[in-house]
């Protein structure tokens, strides 16, 4: 695997052995950044987040073509350990941070949001909906903000507050891309005590 276009470009991505990652094909990955490439115009300034992050290949192109900060999650131990070469082969001090946990276990987000939302969690899983629907509750996602999800080929991601942009067929895989259209009408605090109340009702329906 190599970076596609920009600073990096030709330079080389180290994969983890075995069948527990599934990186994004290159081909795929032009693709996408095709689209992202003429929805943005340019990356300066992006601020992007890496979900199922592996091998880190999404968030490095995007940073190779100009964005200014990327985090990676990333919860699966080989793929981390890669995750981590990789960044410190390519990326500059301060313009990343990798975090080795799994998407579900992210908090509240009380700084700068996200632009840029890339998503490849594993096929079938059924969940790209509700994690953006979970994640734009505490706050993720920049205003205006672009979704990338991808997903094998019949599957279909729909959430709340996004509007589809479109969705393109490679091979087995699809990416679809969303915006967030959902404003900022509350800041993460409410948010998070909406979160909690809705935890707490939970619990007391269980009880």
């Amino acid at each position: 695997m190599r970076i596609i276009a920009g600073s990096w470009r030709g330079r080389s991505i180290v994969s983890p052995k075995g069948d527990d990652t599934r990186p994004t094909s290159d081909r795929t990955r032009e693709a996408l950044f095709s689209m992202l490439a003429s929805r943005f115009g340019s990356f300066e300034g992006v601020r992007v987040l890496d979900l199922f992050a592996g091998t880190g290949a999404l968030g490095l192109e995007a940073l190779s073509r100009g964005a200014a900060y990327a985090t990676f999650v990333e919860r699966e131990r080989q793929a981390l350990d890669v995750l981590k070469v990789n960044v410190a082969k390519l990326a500059a001090p301060g313009t990343t941070d990798i975090r080795g946990q799994g998407v579900e276990a992210l908090g509240p987000l009380y700084g700068s949001r996200y632009d840029l939302v890339l998503i490849d969690p594993p096929y079938l899983s059924g969940g790209g909906g509700a994690l953006l629907e979970r994640l734009a509750r505490l706050g993720w996602f920049a205003p205006g903000a672009l979704v990338s999800v991808e997903t094998g080929k019949a599957e279909v991601v729909a959430a709340k507050g996004f509007e589809q942009d479109t969705d393109r067929v490679h091979g087995k895989a699809k990416l679809t891309l969303l915006r967030w259209v959902g404003g900022d009408e509350a800041p993460v605090a409410a948010k998070v005590e909406a979160v909690d109340e809705e935890d707490a009702v939970e619990d007391e329906a269980e009880d």
